[in-house]
């Protein structure tokens, strides 16, 4: 009995947790609109390459500007720089986006974006020094907010 309730209670927690996670995101994308950013409003992204074709093409890609859309799968903010993870139907790529090469305000904006979000980047495809093969992101678009 006392570990059904210890149960019911965990669940009563983290059903709280989601509902607040998902007040905070609307928050988030009740400010976007204000500002006049309405990730919504943003209906087409034009991208030219796959994560795929990064991995795969990476020796005939080093150096060139690729477009790539996809879900931001992890975000490690270091100071001015920052790392993402973005997944498409065909797999995943490391991001690298620094504030630099963005741009204050477009780096703040990053700074809030949610796991889950829909977004659009433009870079130059590199390896890190330590071998992982990276897109250094130079436009960055939010597409769609993660509202769940």
């Amino acid at each position: 009995m006392a570990e059904q309730h210890q149960s019911q209670q965990e669940n009563e927690q983290t059903a709280e947790e989601l509902h607040e996670l998902k007040r905070i995101r609307r928050e988030k994308l009740a400010e976007l609109q204000q500002a006049g950013a309405d990730p919504f409003r943003q209906v087409r992204f034009a991208r030219d390459h796959h994560t795929v074709d990064i991995h795969t093409r990476f020796d005939e890609l080093e150096g060139k500007t690729v477009r790539l859309a996809g879900r931001m799968m992890s975000k490690r903010i270091m100071g001015k720089a920052s790392f993402s993870d973005l997944s498409d139907r065909y797999g995943r790529l490391q991001l690298y986006i620094k504030r630099d090469n963005v741009g204050d305000e477009v780096y703040k904006g990053y700074k809030k974006f949610d796991i889950g979000d829909i977004i659009g980047v433009s870079g130059e495809v590199f390896r890190t020094q330590k071998g992982e093969i990276s897109v250094a992101v130079q436009e960055l678009t939010l597409l769609s907010k993660n509202l769940s």
